[in-house]
């Protein structure tokens, strides 16, 4: 290694060609998941408050929002759905006719290239809220996980290519794969959410999913936000019941747990930049206090430097423009 003056490290930033040959870490659009949220009725396209860009669509109105991801190169979505009813133990999750399994079968009717992602959980089904069955006025993790199995099963009829079960029950990747596979999906991969932590930068997303727990909160399932370790220990069992791809989220405040987790285990690894971290952005650049365009594409960088291999985020059908420009 020489050193200053031979050594002058500014010589590799000089211009915009050296800059990006010199460059370590690249986004591209194939890396991407783009989050969506299904309703029923037709002609919905209901603004999502505290998201400005996002929206409660209708099947039909899903339709051409997925189209136009196709076309900007984006290969993936991931469903999220609001159903006709809530009840105690969200029976439309798991409805062969519900809104979810539904959306999957016209995405792959209409866009048959797009890979559909479908979110396993229960709360946006329940009426109190929580990701699982409540008895004797706690979170029954263990009746839950038929339920989720189901869930994951009913999507991947409808034609879900990767089920992905958000609840944090401990358990819940092993439930679904031996479901998948007793219906003969034993081909059919798994995503968990592997290390979700318990966050208060979910909070755009429970307006959006009309999601928020009733009583109580979710930390007594998802992971406290202080600890890296026992993220280990979730990725781990995420694996050993059949995970094909793992995931961390959120991602931003977590970027340590990305890369342990990237330098620790060879799973393909998702990181999912949340509904909070989107809508900072877009607070601070609607006040002009940040440049949108720029923190948005440093945010995303830092994702992928750390170690993710896709990223989960609602800036892709925007970031998706900005990397064709730029070609």
């Amino acid at each position: 290694m020489t050193s200053f003056p031979d050594s002058r490290l500014r010589r590799l930033r000089v211009s915009d060609p050296m800059r990006n040959m010199a460059r370590e870490t690249r986004l591209s659009v194939k890396e991407f998941v783009y989050p969506l949220f299904v309703a029923h009725g037709s002609g919905v396209k209901e603004a999502i408050e505290p998201m400005p860009g996002q929206f409660q669509m209708s099947i039909d109105v899903l339709s051409e929002e997925v189209g136009e991801a196709a076309e900007l190169g984006i290969p993936s979505v991931l469903l999220f759905g609001l159903p006709a009813e809530k009840d105690p133990l969200g029976v439309e999750g798991y409805d062969p006719e519900g809104i979810v399994q539904e959306a999957v079968r016209m995405i792959k009717k209409n866009h048959p290239g797009m890979m559909v992602v479908t979110d396993v959980c229960m709360c946006e089904y329940t009426d109190h809220g929580h990701c699982g069955v409540i008895a004797n006025d706690r979170i029954d993790n263990d009746q839950t996980l038929e339920l989720l199995g189901k869930t994951a099963v009913s999507h991947v009829q409808a034609g879900a290519d990767l089920p992905a079960p958000s609840a944090m029950m401990d358990g819940q990747v092993w439930a679904i794969r031996r479901a998948l596979n007793d219906h003969g999906y034993d081909d059919t991969p798994i995503m968990g959410y592997a290390a979700k932590y318990s966050s208060g930068f979910y909070g755009p997303f429970r307006v959006a999913a009309d999601s928020t727990p009733q009583f109580g909160d979710r930390k007594s399932y998802q992971m406290d936000p202080a600890n890296a370790r026992m993220a280990m220990r979730e990725i781990e069992a995420d694996i050993s019941e059949g995970a094909d791809i793992v995931m961390v989220k959120p991602a931003l405040s977590y970027l340590d747990v990305i890369r342990q987790a990237k330098d620790r285990f060879v799973l393909p690894l998702a990181a999912y930049n949340v509904s909070g971290e989107y809508s900072m952005i877009k607070a601070a650049a609607a006040n002009g206090w940040v440049d949108e365009k720029t923190v948005t594409m440093e945010v995303l960088t830092s994702i992928k430097r750390a170690g993710a291999d896709t990223i989960l985020s609602y800036h892709a059908k925007e970031v998706a423009r900005w990397l064709k420009e730029a070609e």
